[in-house]
């Protein structure tokens, strides 16, 4: 039946202003995420970490979202209880593992303390360092799954792949800004800390901005709701069944989707956690200099994921868009692994290429989902990709530090003050590139599934 009157989403103002409050949200999250990226050389000095302890640090991302279902309860209670509680629960729980995590950076209680944890010992501030970022990690991934939610709602069958697309490259502005003031931060301060303080600061503005969030969205309901009496239409059920899950675990497409996800960024964030310490000891850039160049990656994003995001709306070939993207993310990581290629201006032109893939592929993956899993589960459906990601998030930084640490240390040097180690990137590199290479193969299939159910990958998005 016809709609008998508009709702606020047919507004462009309303939906793109809608966009703009729960993006700028993500982007303070995103912040914090990669704030500690550039800051692996200050860790080594100023607190004596290792580089198995920075991984360590770094895995505990996902410690939550893997191990305790923190996600995927999460995206039940996004599909049960809605975006506006959801959000505002995500963002509170990011300011609070924040505030741990900064804690833990800058009090002198912990100095010295080492605790035996399970069946290994940890130092007392890296493990509570870890623990917060932990507990932001729930924080964040449910605040993701919420934000993709929102844009469904308010631009399905509109602009969907664009927004999601603006959505990523402002969320990136928080990863480029993180790299590339991260340490300017911490000297000008005078310690590693001072960046998380300014990211908690961030944090708790961005909790307000999607608290004014909630009253564009309760309009929404409501005019949806009038509309839906109006026509006759049925409310939907939205008790949630295990068989839910069920459904989409026996999904092909969703797994191709989840796998080619985890693959994938397994190849781009961790890369990003030790990208300045690969700058500083493969092409000799200073330490000062060298979170600039990673930080080009997601700078990059910026203007390139909505473009590929618009091709999508406009053009389709989502899963074409997913293949070449993950070639070039084979290619790039290939040329980063050779030894002898350590000119800073190559490694410029490969972090511009790597921005090229890193556009390409979520530019056309999120957006696909939608057209895969029914949009009353789409919660459910997300998180769980969320979930299986995050087993990369937690374990290929964990990986890469152990590498780094066991096989890759060439070396030890004075730096500011400090012995600290000089480390090999091409084991690190390579398993980056066997990523890429499995990412590409998970792509392949996911454009063989379309063409056997129908999904419509390689349609357009826009509805005519």
């Amino acid at each position: 039946m016809e709609k008998l009157r508009a709702t606020l989403r047919d507004s462009k103002t309303a939906r793109w202003t809608a966009l703009g409050i729960v993006a700028f949200t993500m982007f303070c999250g995103y912040f914090l995420a990669d704030i500690m990226s550039p800051l692996k050389g200050l860790l080594e000095e100023q607190l004596r970490w290792s580089s198995s302890e920075y991984g360590f640090f770094t895995s505990a991302y996902g410690w939550f979202n893997v191990f305790l279902l923190m996600l995927i309860i999460g995206g039940i209670i996004l599909d049960k209880m809605g975006v506006r509680f959801t959000g505002l629960i995500a963002a509170s729980v990011m300011v609070a593992g924040t505030a741990i995590k900064y804690w833990a950076i800058s009090t002198h209680v912990l100095d010295d303390q080492v605790w035996h944890i399970l069946w290994f010992d940890m130092k007392a501030q890296v493990f509570m360092a870890a623990l917060g970022f932990a507990i932001f990690g729930v924080g964040v991934e449910v605040a993701g799954i919420t934000v993709t939610k929102v844009i469904v709602k308010w631009f399905k069958g509109k602009e969907m792949a664009l927004a999601m697309g603006l959505q990523v490259s402002i969320a990136r502005i928080g990863t480029a800004l993180a790299l590339s003031t991260g340490v300017p931060v911490a000297r000008l301060f005078h310690h590693v800390s001072a960046p998380i303080l300014l990211c908690l600061i961030l944090l708790v503005i961005g909790l307000l901005t999607f608290f004014i969030y909630t009253f564009m969205d309760k309009k929404l309901d409501k005019e949806t709701e009038a509309i839906r009496i109006e026509s006759g239409e049925e409310k939907d059920d939205n008790t949630f069944r295990f068989s839910d899950i069920v459904v989409i675990f026996k999904n092909k497409g969703w797994w191709y989707i989840a796998i080619l996800c985890v693959l994938f960024y397994s190849a781009v964030f961790p890369f990003l956690k030790f990208a300045q310490d690969l700058m500083v000891n493969k092409f000799h850039v200073s330490e000062n200099l060298a979170g600039l160049i990673p930080a080009m990656l997601p700078f990059g994003t910026i203007l390139l994921t909505p473009f590929f995001g618009g091709i999508y709306d406009h053009k389709g070939k989502g899963a074409t868009i997913m293949i070449i993207g993950s070639v070039l993310l084979v290619v790039v990581h290939g040329f980063f692994a050779i030894p002898v290629l350590n000119n800073w201006i190559l490694a410029v032109v490969l972090t511009v290429f790597l921005g090229i893939a890193f556009s390409l592929v979520p530019s056309a993956m999120w957006p696909s989902v939608p057209k895969i899993v029914p949009e009353r589960r789409l919660g459910t459906a997300y998180a769980m990709i969320f979930w299986v990601q995050n087993w990369g998030l937690m374990g290929v930084p964990a990986l890469i530090g152990w590498v780094l640490e066991k096989w890759c240390i060439t070396g030890q040097i004075i730096r500011n003050g400090s012995l600290v180690h000089t480390y090999n990137y091409t084991l690190p590199m390579l398993i980056f590139m066997g990523f890429g290479v499995l990412g590409v193969l998970f792509a392949v299939l996911i454009k063989i599934e379309d063409r056997k159910k129908g999904y419509g990958l390689e349609l357009p998005n826009i509805e005519k």
